[in-house]
C-alpha cells in the first residue's frame, strides 16, 4: 500500500543536491526521492561469505603495506 509522505523544512543544500541527483539520473525529483529512500531503507540481499571473498579485488601481498611512522 502506497502512502503520501510530506517532508518539511528541508535545508536548501539538501534540496539542491536532490535536484542535481535527479537530473543526473534522468528522473523526476519525486522519483529520485523514492529511490533514495528505497536504497537507504530496504535491506539488501545478503550474500554468502564465499561470494564476498571471491569478488574481493586483489590488492597485493601483506608485505606491500608499510607501517612506517605508525608505531608498529
Amino acid at each position: 500500500m502506497a502512502t503520501d509522505l510530506v517532508v518539511r523544512n528541508v535545508e536548501a543544500e539538501v534540496v539542491r543536491a536532490l535536484n542535481e541527483s535527479a537530473a543526473l539520473h534522468g528522473r523526476s525529483v519525486e522519483a529520485e526521492h523514492h529511490e533514495i529512500l528505497r536504497a537507504a531503507l530496504i535491506t539488501p540481499v545478503r550474500r554468502p561469505i564465499k561470494a564476498v571473498v571471491t569478488n574481493t579485488p586483489d590488492v597485493g601481498a601483506d608485505q606491500d603495506v608499510s607501517f612506517r611512522n605508525s608505531g608498529r
